[in-house]
């Protein structure tokens, strides 16, 4: 046997699109940050799941199927968490009113949606980011401010915000939950066959985002926020920025949109799109 043989070395692994400090080793859904956070995944898009969610509802979505309305599916969604969560009744829970608290007793998915459009920097903002994280290992990049140092007082700051708004909630995590599922379930029936939908967000600044790489002719790889608004429309878009960003999003990384249930948003044409990384093209017109 010749052991001085040379055998033809395997090509080095390619190094993974998403950077290592914005992604975290464990998430709770059936893709590994590293993976869902990536370019690859936004060409090709599988879906995702959160573990769990779909088998405890399945009573729900076998009762949407038969309903042809989107929006008296709408009501049969906003009607079951009413009643699997105890909204109205929340002493059922468990939890007692005290002096002062009430407020944040009675905060449900939809003051979370509800307040993340008036101020994504806000109380509501800091939940829902860190609710991403938690389920999806993508680490938020921004909240009032850079998040990128994981030890600087920004993020304990916005770790203390998150975990402020959870207190005295009522499962507002399972709520997003089911939430997130049942978007997911009501794209797909709308969007029949369709794995992106095209969206756009106005921007005033090239470095409001973080550049990986420059591709020419207005093409551009970008870490996005690990959560995100965009826009179905262009003409809206424009009104927020002199740059146009304009994305293929994949249908599971939408969370929300303004007309998934009355009276989510108040922004029209609005989609809360999850992060990582994203080829883009930023124009000025």
């Amino acid at each position: 046997m010749d052991n001085n043989r040379q055998y033809p070395q395997d090509p080095p692994p390619s190094r993974p699109s998403l950077p290592a400090s914005a992604r975290l080793s464990l998430n709770r859904c059936n893709l590994p940050a590293v993976i869902l956070g990536s370019l690859t995944y936004q060409t090709h898009p599988v879906p995702l799941e959160l573990d769990g969610i779909r088998p405890l509802h399945d009573d729900l979505f076998a009762a949407l199927t038969d309903i042809g309305s989107h929006g008296e599916r709408a009501r049969q969604f906003m009607d079951y968490m009413t009643v699997y969560f105890r909204l109205h009744h929340l002493e059922d829970v468990g939890l007692e009113p005290e002096r002062g608290r009430r407020k944040r007793i009675n905060a449900n998915y939809l003051r979370m949606v509800r307040g993340w459009s008036f101020d994504s920097d806000g109380r509501e903002g800091a939940v829902l980011k860190n609710w991403v994280e938690t389920r999806f290992g993508l680490l938020a990049r921004h909240h009032a401010g850079s998040l990128g140092d994981r030890d600087s007082e920004a993020r304990h700051a916005y770790m203390r915000q998150a975990a402020a708004g959870i207190y005295a909630t009522n499962a507002i995590e399972a709520q997003l939950d089911l939430l997130y599922t049942y978007c997911q379930y009501e794209l797909a029936r709308q969007h029949p066959h369709t794995r992106h939908l095209t969206l756009y967000r106005g921007i005033s600044h090239m470095d409001e985002h973080e550049v990986l790489q420059r591709r020419g002719r207005g093409r551009y790889r970008v870490l996005l926020n690990n959560l995100k608004s965009f826009s179905s429309s262009r003409e809206r878009a424009d009104e927020f920025g002199d740059y146009i960003l304009e994305a293929a999003v994949p249908l599971p990384k939408i969370f929300f949109f303004n007309q998934l249930l009355p009276g989510m948003l108040k922004g029209e044409a609005e989609f809360v799109v999850i992060g990582g990384v994203y080829e883009v093209d930023i124009r000025t017109f």
